[in-house]
């Protein structure tokens, strides 16, 4: 039983070929990692099993989260990030090499599109992409050339990294996200969001497999928000988990349809481990 709702969980029974973790609110909040998360890696590692880690916010590249992870003592190879910045990145080198675009975005995105050589430009007259991104830097200016290039020049179109409403922070704080800047660039140019790359776009979880010789089927997802991280599995068939640590409630993930819930609801990241291997390790909610 959950303290936090009083309602029955359900707990993983068996292992999966490759475990695909979201970051913040499942591994860790701030600086702290999550009660168990470092045991629980450790045992999937102990047993070969392939752990990805996935995130939805672009104001770090894969390098900076390597560091993050490393620091909080679970050593990670940038091979095991997927983030927005790459699959950005790659989606328009792959698909609109010479497009030119307008980021309204911070330094990791902006880098990482001119390292890909991708042209960046400030000129509303040649943009060809607008891209929404979490960006603390956000102001009038920006959103005029967004204005500019989408209503005026009726030439961009408006895409974004991610479609989070915040970022969540240890105390129920939070800082507005990219849903942010993708509303107030919609309410002026009276347009859409043509495409949201990150979660729960499917490609973010092709990105997180890539190079693994894994059936998705039998793969789990792992992440705190229904909306991004749960609706990502369901739309390519993966089995999903739900840690109760983050941003999405018990009441409302069985509020969804039976098809939209995850497969698994947990207390704690470290219930994906079966509860015969909690036993034969000594394992308790308290020696963590």
């Amino acid at each position: 039983m959950s303290e936090q709702t009083g309602a029955p969980l359900s707990f993983p029974t068996e292992f999966y070929d490759a475990y695909i973790f979201d970051m913040d609110g499942t591994i860790y909040l701030g600086d702290e990692l999550l009660p168990g998360v470092a045991r629980m890696i450790n045992e999937l590692r102990d047993r070969n099993i392939p752990v990805r880690f996935l995130s939805n916010n672009p104001t770090k590249d894969p390098q900076q989260y390597v560091q993050k992870l490393t620091k909080l003592g679970l050593p990670t190879d940038i091979s095991d990030i997927a983030n927005t910045v790459v699959t950005m990145t790659k989606w328009l080198s792959e698909n609109h090499p010479q497009a030119v675009v307008y980021p309204i975005a911070e330094e990791p995105l902006v880098r990482s599109l001119s390292e890909a050589g991708i042209r960046i430009s400030e000129d509303p007259a040649e943009i060809d992409f607008v891209i929404a991104s979490y960006d603390r830097t956000f102001e009038y200016k920006k959103l005029q050339i967004a204005f500019d290039a989408i209503w005026y020049h009726k030439r961009a179109k408006l895409i974004a990294t991610n479609p989070d409403r915040y970022c969540p922070f240890p105390g129920g704080r939070g800082e507005p996200d990219c849903a942010a800047i993708i509303a107030a660039i919609e309410a002026c140019t009276q347009t859409k969001c043509e495409m949201v790359i990150g979660k729960p776009n499917p490609q973010m979880l092709v990105e997180a497999i890539a190079g693994l010789d894994v059936d998705p089927e039998h793969c789990i997802m792992v992440g705190d928000r229904l909306g991004t991280d749960i609706q990502m599995a369901v739309r390519t068939g993966m089995v999903s988990a739900m840690p109760l640590t983050g941003d999405s409630t018990w009441r409302q993930a069985v509020a969804l349809d039976k098809k939209d819930q995850p497969t698994f609801l947990l207390d704690r990241a470290d219930r994906l481990i079966p509860q015969t291997v909690w036993d034969e390790r000594g394992w308790n909610e308290n020696n963590w």
